[in-house]
């Protein structure tokens, strides 16, 4: 329990998190109610809500390499400061609108966009700010509590935004939001500066993004994991709006189920994420798994039947969504030098994040035009394949081999195809030398063929079918020969690099490098072996 929760021994760590575990209750008091009140006003339009969504992610598209650029550049804190007033006020300013009741669709349309304004310059910096509070040893801790923070408050945050706008409406329930933002504010202002483990700020100087692009660009690890986000980002994580259509469409629910769902959903991302702070390391078969896991699950909740049985399989896919959320997050985090942090981070937020305005009018589409239950289908399906088409093409790049593993526990086993061979090999020389008898004392007597004695154990037996004399490689030798066990015939050291079984003969060929001899040298004496063999069979020369 203690390495679940090792990074709140920070105190700067404890005071973000108190705060931004308020702020993300309003954050979800507001996404319920915006989205509801868009409803509202277009009469069950998934259109609208698709474009009110898109809206609100597209500046992560746009403006994320820049909020990068300013990440790296400028304090974290200070720039974390001015974009939470920034989101307050736009949430404040549509709360007026709402509650004085001259509220329009395209007043949501306008402050959702520059809500997204001030979240694209935000994500980089706050997300870039958790190694500086915590350090690179607690930062997957810390990666896993935040997205425990953030979805606990995805369970209480929907259930009582239904509640609320049941109670008192949508206007009250954004202002809340609103307000929350003040949090997040005092618990940056109490920091101590001295305790952060912040890095030099990276001058000013032309292409700062175009190097960060550079970056990623040599990295096939990072493009795997920006890959699978963008698939999964656009097309599988649009829970508000596929939610809300299959409550309202499908099952004939109100504001009250609504939130349900999102409650529900929530339980398995909680679940999830602090089964990601347990972790000390992630990698990239936790990102790819879980990619494939998510794309199944997805579509297998598209066809429930019924309410709660949709409801049911709701925790499961929330658990396999954190599950890669997390690990991509820190992946993203920790494989990148410090001075390209933040640049990093505005490349995967744009990707994952951005990528949403691109797939949810796509999405809000489908469930108009073949229901809500397809909205569900097609996006696990698309995320699926887009995960494993990813992974096929960074393998075959990467020149990369992936097995599955039963021992210790069922697992999958990634190699460099290099790594693969070897392991190959040495598999090929254990079942080799149980079927020769390697190692026995039952073999026949042998003799080193530089004529000392030694014990049979320390011999492995290589037979061939062709003839050959002791110590040659041409014809005349006896049909078995044993050479000893890391020797070559000539007695020098050696290590074998592959074997090959060919046919039933058992015929047995060892490829051997020799340590230690340059490729002449070897020539040399290959060529003095055979020259003295000659010499001895010819006999004693007359003078």
């Amino acid at each position: 329990m203690k390495a679940m929760f090792r990074s709140l021994r920070n105190r700067n760590y404890r005071l973000y998190a108190a705060g931004s575990a308020i702020s993300n209750i309003g954050t979800w008091l507001q996404r319920i109610a915006q989205d509801w009140l868009v409803l509202q006003l277009t009469g069950n339009s998934g259109t609208a809500l698709g474009i009110t969504t898109a809206l609100q992610f597209l500046p992560f598209l746009l403006l994320a390499p820049w909020g990068g650029v300013i990440a790296d550049r400028f304090p974290k804190r200070k720039v974390l400061q001015c974009t939470q007033v920034a989101m307050g006020v736009t949430a404040g300013v549509l709360a007026v609108l709402d509650l004085t009741g001259v509220v329009q669709v395209w007043h949501v349309y306008v402050l959702a966009f520059l809500f997204g304004v001030a979240s694209a310059i935000d994500n980089p910096a706050r997300q870039s700010f958790v190694v500086e509070m915590v350090g690179k040893e607690d930062l997957p801790n810390a990666v896993g509590l935040n997205s425990a923070s953030f979805n606990g408050a995805r369970v209480i945050g929907p259930a009582v935004a239904g509640f609320l706008i049941v109670i008192a409406g949508t206007g009250w329930v954004i202002l809340l939001n609103a307000l929350s933002y003040s949090a997040t504010v005092w618990a940056l202002a109490r920091m101590r500066a001295s305790e952060l483990h912040a890095p030099k700020l990276a001058p000013r100087q032309p292409g700062m993004m175009v190097d960060a692009l550079r970056y990623v660009g040599r990295r096939h690890d990072l493009m795997l994991v920006l890959a699978v986000v963008f698939f999964v980002g656009c097309f599988g994580l649009n829970f508000q709006m596929t939610s809300a259509l299959m409550a309202t469409q499908v099952f004939g629910k109100g504001a009250g189920e609504y939130g349900v769902l999102g409650s529900v959903l929530a339980i398995g991302a909680v679940t999830g994420a602090l089964s990601a702070a347990r972790r000390s390391t992630t990698s990239l078969r936790l990102v790819v798994g879980a990619a494939v896991c998510f794309g199944v699950l997805e579509m297998l909740s598209g066809v429930m039947p019924t309410y709660l049985t949709f409801a049911l399989s709701l925790p499961v896919l929330g658990y396999a969504q954190l599950t890669m959320i997390t690990a991509a997050n820190a992946m993203m985090q920790l494989k990148v030098a410090a001075e390209m942090r933040g640049r990093v981070i505005a490349l995967y937020s744009m990707v994952f994040i951005g990528s949403t305005p691109l797939g949810a009018p796509i999405v809000g589409w489908v469930g108009e035009a073949f229901g809500a239950r397809w909205t569900l289908i097609g996006g696990g399906a698309i995320s699926l394949l887009g995960t494993l088409l990813a992974t096929f093409v960074v393998m075959r790049v990467r020149d990369i081999v992936i097995r599955p593993c039963l021992r210790p526990r069922p697992h999958l086993h990634v190699w460099s195809r290099r790594e693969a061979m070897d392991a190959d090999d040495a598999a090929l020389r254990q079942r080799t030398g149980e079927l020769h008898g390697s190692g026995s004392r039952n073999g026949p007597n042998v003799e080193r063929l530089d004529g000392r004695p030694a014990e049979r154990d320390a011999w492995a037996p290589v037979t061939d079918s062709r003839p050959r004399l002791p110590g040659m490689r041409g014809p005349g030798s006896t049909p078995e020969t044993s050479v000893p066990s890391g020797q070559n015939a000539r007695g020098l050291r050696s290590s074998t690099t592959r074997g090959e079984r060919l046919g039933s003969g058992e015929r047995v060929v060892a490829c051997k490098r020799t340590t230690g001899l340059t490729q002449s040298s070897r020539r040399w004496r290959h060529s003095a072996s055979r020259r003295s063999s000659r010499r001895s069979q010819a006999g004693p020369t007359l003078s």
